[in-house]
């Protein structure tokens, strides 16, 4: 079983941007569930497609299973049966500390909000934050990406 166990935080400043080697282009939908805290998500990364199915959050935690597919399936899929808004972000990569973070500048309905998430081994992983790091948003739902779909940042 796939597990993803993230922190997430939101930025300050400036000085991010230096340690980015350039970022890569996200576009990506959901698609409607009834199953609560289950998200099923299409994601185009320049031009691959991926297929991401998300269980609900227990802290840090959840299950994720996630499978590259074609292109135009993700095009079709993205178009004919994800809810709009689309999540758009240029995501940068940036490793700390022999972790991988993950900067998400937000486009868009979403425009000026700037995330980073790192992806840890275990919940309990201490981890060190760089300077740039403000305050950690891991647990507040409304930073989640499918909730920002739903209620956009420039609605705040």
């Amino acid at each position: 079983m796939g597990r993803e166990i993230e922190r997430k935080f939101l930025i300050r400043g400036e000085q991010w941007r230096s340690l980015s080697h350039g970022g890569k282009y996200y576009c990506q939908g959901y698609i409607p569930t009834s199953q609560a805290g289950t998200t099923v998500r299409v994601r185009i990364i320049e031009k691959q497609g991926y297929l991401t199915i998300k269980g609900p959050s227990r802290g840090n935690v959840r299950d994720e299973f996630e499978y590259m597919i074609p292109l135009t399936d993700a095009q079709d899929i993205l178009h004919s049966l994800c809810e709009r808004p689309y999540i758009e972000k240029t995501r940068h990569k940036i490793l700390i500390d022999g972790l991988i973070w993950e900067i998400d500048e937000f486009l868009g309905d979403n425009l000026g909000l700037i995330l980073a998430e790192v992806e840890l081994l275990e919940s309990n992983q201490v981890i060190n934050l760089p300077p740039w790091v403000g305050g950690e948003v891991s647990e507040d739902h409304r930073y989640y990406n499918s909730n920002l779909a739903k209620h956009p940042y420039k609605f705040w």
